[in-house]
């Protein structure tokens, strides 16, 4: 039994077809108890952020024919805590990145400052890399010319 646990629960309107959304509040002790599970990387009081090789494993045993439930609970994650539609929804996320990224992409950060931008979707023509390069050597060359200047301008500032 854990203490102070807050469930939000949103029920679903049967007009419109919407699914239930329920919200789980995590707390410190039950943070403390799933940031021991090795397969967690951080625990925030609404989030669990599940390490990768976790995730890797986790969509390999469900491709196997193995249920979202039991690949956590063989996990050592305790349901009742995060929540029985928990593993169905991560599994769902994953597979789902599994099939457009690899093994890959559940190592790489694809979003924020960390990601390079939307992968061109064609190959560039030796012409094309060419303008590319070019284009970003005359950047370099006024990067580079600014801090010429800049610096020559601290120089002065320091002889006033």
């Amino acid at each position: 039994m854990f203490l102070n646990k807050k469930t939000v629960i949103i029920k679903p309107n049967r007009e419109n077809g919407e699914s239930t959304v329920s919200k789980i509040i995590y707390n410190e002790l039950q943070r403390k108890q799933l940031e021991n599970n090795p397969n967690v990387s951080h625990v925030s009081d609404r989030s669990i952020t599940y390490k990768p090789e976790f995730k890797v494993q986790a969509v390999k045993e469900y491709l196997q024919g193995k249920l979202p439930m039991k690949i956590f609970i063989d996990h050592g994650f305790d349901i009742e805590m995060i929540g029985v539609d928990k593993p169905h929804a991560c599994l769902k996320r994953w597979r789902y990145s599994f099939e457009a990224h690899g093994e890959d992409g559940f190592y790489t950060e694809r979003r924020g400052k960390g990601s390079t931008g939307r992968p061109s979707s064609k190959e560039l023509t030796l012409e094309e890399k060419l303008k590319k390069a070019e284009a970003r050597n005359a950047f370099l060359e006024m990067e580079i010319d600014f801090l010429k200047k800049l610096k020559e301008l601290e120089r002065q500032a320091k002889k006033k």
